[in-house]
């Protein structure tokens, strides 16, 4: 692409050329025609005498050699956290030291896949995402807390796939072994984004009901003493339970659905699922189901009082929150 004030592209500069050496006329006056300088001609022109056609292509303005660019063992640094913790920068700027818009531009440069694209386990990608540019964020804590339900298959005794490959997995088909599901049910609040979870035995309306009960009340230990709404998908369970419509009701909130088939309007609660799978459920290689469950409470805990947020300033959620007397 041209310079976006250059008065030549490549077909002006061989227009130029050719006037000059084919026809044999002056550059000063064929530059007068093009709207250029003669020292720009001139320059042109003995660009082709040297390089021939090519070298009225583009050229790349960016310098040899770059002063203050980041030295190639800090750079390696940074990568190395992003394959070994696979987080984001504010994340890897916390553990190395470099700034995160220097991690960004390290990690752009080296392409590294987004994390979003990425297997949450081996780091390798398997898949593209949707984006939108579409952001919001209520005013106060409880104005609007997002519900949702993350199916995550259980562990066999002795760890499944993950531990001995799926390989072997396969071998053992003809046993019929049915492991199921955990149930994990998730409660975000928009503007602080804590959240609060659980490993249910299923996703029926009393279960969800039971439990909007119990995140009402981990919210009000931590200062939102009153959810105005609640926000979930179309699930039978939110939809149609009167368990769960009386659960609602008894907060004196206001129930919200989600448009169907758009996910992204309960956006919040979506990527804090994302999250959990990433840095809970498959960050490391559990040998049991009880161990994983064990795992989860610690985490979210972790997640509320010292994980970074990006969307908070690298602050966790806890900081925009006040605990009650």
């Amino acid at each position: 692409m041209a310079h976006a004030n250059a008065r030549l592209t490549v077909h002006g500069r061989i227009l130029l050329v050719r006037r000059v050496r084919v026809d044999g006329r002056p550059v000063a006056h064929v530059a007068k025609e093009l709207g250029i300088s003669r020292q720009c001609a001139h320059r042109w022109v003995r660009r082709y005498d040297e390089q021939g056609w090519s070298g009225l292509h583009e050229r790349s303005s960016r310098s040899h050699r770059v002063a203050n660019r980041t030295p190639a063992p800090v750079e390696a640094r940074v990568l190395a956290c992003r394959r070994t913790d696979r987080r984001g920068p504010a994340h890897i700027a916390q553990q190395t030291g470099v700034p995160e818009r220097t991690v960004s531009r390290i990690l752009r440069r080296h392409d590294m896949p987004r994390l979003a694209d990425c297997d949450p386990l081996t780091g390798t990608v398997i898949r593209a995402s949707r984006n939108t540019t579409t952001r919001y964020e209520r005013a106060r804590p409880g104005e609007l807390v997002h519900l949702d339900v993350k199916k995550i298959g259980k562990i066999p005794d002795g760890g499944g796939w993950r531990v001995h490959g799926r390989a072997a997995t396969a071998a053992q088909r003809h046993k019929k072994t049915v492991v199921g599901y955990d149930y994990v049910h998730a409660a975000v609040d928009d503007h602080s984004r804590l959240a609060y979870a659980e490993i249910l035995p299923d996703e029926t309306g009393t279960n969800s009901a039971a439990f909007l009960l119990r995140a009402a009340a981990f919210f009000a230990r931590h200062g939102i003493v009153r959810i105005e709404r609640v926000i979930t998908d179309n699930a039978l369970a939110y939809r149609r339970s009167a368990a769960f419509a009386a659960a609602v009701q008894a907060l004196g909130a206001r129930q919200k659905f989600i448009k169907p088939h758009c996910p992204w309007q309960n956006g919040k609660v979506e990527r804090f699922n994302r999250t959990l799978q990433t840095e809970w459920a498959y960050r490391q290689v559990f040998t049991s189901n009880a161990e994983r469950a064990q795992a989860l409470q610690p985490w979210v805990e972790y997640y509320n009082t010292r994980r970074r947020h990006s969307a908070l300033d690298g602050l966790p959620p806890i900081s925009r929150l006040s605990p009650t007397p």
